[in-house]
This record gives structure tokens, sequence and C-alpha cells, in this order.
């Protein structure tokens, strides 16, 4: 999404930005905008609880003075796509004024493979599989951390789910812009191949009941040798089950706000761990905010540690 946001391609893009849980980060996480406009729906899943805000927003945007050429909508990795892109089908207002344009997948190379295995409950659907299999466009992404043959195995099993998407392998997830935006690639016909209730309003999403998200904030600055401690130490034991950790921190003695990423247990610490490194602003709040997502969490012990790396 960066990468978009950073091209000289004069376009008026709104971006429309899903958090899983009642913390924002990706807020953040966002180079400063612009010419554009960020809208965060957080504490839900746009494709079950925020559903709704989606669709007045979208319907806000059309009543601007000058409304956006492009809607970016970047979902949580744990979203059905197909529940949000029916958005655009179902609503008569949203079908006339929008076009959807493409459903665009980036997939981690380093993990993917053990997620799109993973058996989930009855009547839960597996997500992962699900965002390859409606895919217009693959970005299959960290090309650079896995050997040849492991990139080899996870190109083959994604084709096997979608052989009709064109993927392109990426490092930092950087493509040309062409490749993923203003493509007309959406095919209503194969989607209802693939989901024929796809247009069905009342049919059921279930997410996996044991895959949560807990929020951490934090108003004083944090030491950062705690912090290391702290996000090593988690990572080491419950690693497996931490799908996915971020924040940006406030940390003692620094003027830059410092950001962190983690899949499982591969971390990425520093002021400037995505390139986004900047100060914090002369009227932004020196606060750490930080989210994690996974399975069987403990949110009262992960409160309590992250607190204890406080300053």
């Amino acid at each position: 999404m960066n990468s978009i946001l950073r091209g000289t391609h004069g376009r008026r893009v709104a971006v429309i930005e899903n958090e899983f849980g009642e913390v924002g980060v990706d807020d953040a996480l966002l180079i400063p905008l612009e010419s554009e406009e960020l809208v965060e729906l957080n504490n839900g899943c746009l494709c079950c609880t925020v559903r709704s805000d989606l669709l007045r927003i979208l319907t806000k945007l059309l009543a601007r003075p000058l409304p956006p050429q492009h809607v970016l909508i970047e979902t949580t990795g744990l979203a059905d796509p197909a529940p949000v892109a029916s958005c655009f089908f179902l609503d008569e207002q949203l079908k006339q004024a929008y076009t959807l344009d493409a459903i665009v997948t980036v997939v981690d190379a380093v993990h993917v493979l053990p997620h799109l295995e993973e058996e989930k409950p009855d009547g839960v659907e597996n997500e992962c599989v699900e965002q390859v299999a409606f895919a217009d466009r693959i970005l299959l992404n960290k090309a650079d951390l896995v050997a040849p043959e492991q990139l080899a195995a996870v190109t083959a099993r994604l084709r096997a789910i979608n052989s009709f998407a064109p993927m392109l392998v990426t490092t930092h997830a950087a493509a040309p812009l062409d490749f993923v935006f203003g493509i007309a690639a959406f095919d209503l016909s194969r989607t209802l191949d693939n989901d024929p209730a796809f247009l069905d309003a009342d049919a059921e999403h279930k997410h996996d009941a044991s895959v949560t998200s807990v929020g951490l904030r934090a108003a004083g600055p944090l030491d950062l040798d705690r912090v290391n401690a702290w996000l090593g130490s988690l990572l080491r034991t419950r690693g497996a089950d931490v799908f996915r950790s971020k924040g940006v921190l406030c940390v003692q003695g620094s003027a830059e706000r410092f950001v962190f990423h983690s899949v499982h247990m591969a971390l990425n610490l520093g002021s400037s761990a995505t390139g986004d490194a900047r100060p914090w602003g002369a009227s932004e709040p020196r606060a750490s905010r930080c989210v994690v997502i996974g399975r069987n969490l403990d949110a009262t012990a992960l409160q309590l540690s992250f607190a204890a790396c406080q300053a």
C-alpha cells in the first residue's frame, strides 16, 4: 500500500484501512498522506462486524464535491474477501457508482504453506485459502527470504488453488502500479463459479473463535532493552500461535518513532524497520500502541508484560 501511495501517478486515492482489533496501528505505519485520504475501520473484521461501516463510508465519499478516482480497501489478513467484494453488487447505489477493479492478495512466501493446509473447525472457512482463491492478482512476497525450492513449492500450491490470477514474485511487495491498479480484472462469472453463494446476502461467514486480537497501549516512554526482551520472549515461546504483531513505540531517549513488525517468529524492530522512519510530529501524541493477532492469546498476560516495558 505504501508503494502505491508513494507513486507519482497523480490520481485521487481514498484509502480504507481495516484493523482486526480495538487498537489501530496501520494508520501510523502508512506514510503521511497528502492528496490521499485515509479512513480507518477498527474493532472488527471488514467482512463481518464493520461491513456496514464500509457501506456508509463508500456512500459518503460519493457525496464529496471532488470524489476520489480510486478507493483502495485494505482488509485484515483474517478477512474473507467474498463478503467485502459482494457489497459492490448487492447495494444498488454502490453498484451504480463503483466498479470493482480487482482483488489483490499479498502472499507471505515464508509462512503461507502451514496456513493453507490448516484444518479449521466445522463450518469455519480457511481465510488464507479464500484470499488466494478469490485473487485477481497475487504478489508472492518475501522471495528474498526463501530458498528457490520453497519458492517453487509455494508457487505450485498457489497455482493449485488459483490458476487464473497473474502472479508476481516480489520483495517488500514492490510491484508496478499497472499490475495492481486500474486493471479491470474482477470477473463476476468466474467468482460465481468459485462461490455460487457470492451474491447471497444472507450467507454466513464464521471466523475461527480461537483467533483473536489484543490491543496494547502505553502512555509513557518504553525502555528499548525491555521491549526487545518482551518481544523475544513472546515470539520464542508463542511464535507458532502469534500470527502477526505490529506496533509504533515511543522509546526513551529517541526523537523517532520505533516501528516493529512480526510474522510468527520473524521480527523486524527499529526506527527504520519499514522505511518510514520519521520524528514524532509536533502535535502527535508520543504514546505506544501495538496489536497482537493469534490463537489462544491471554490478553491479561500480554497487557501486564507490555506494561512492564515502560521506562
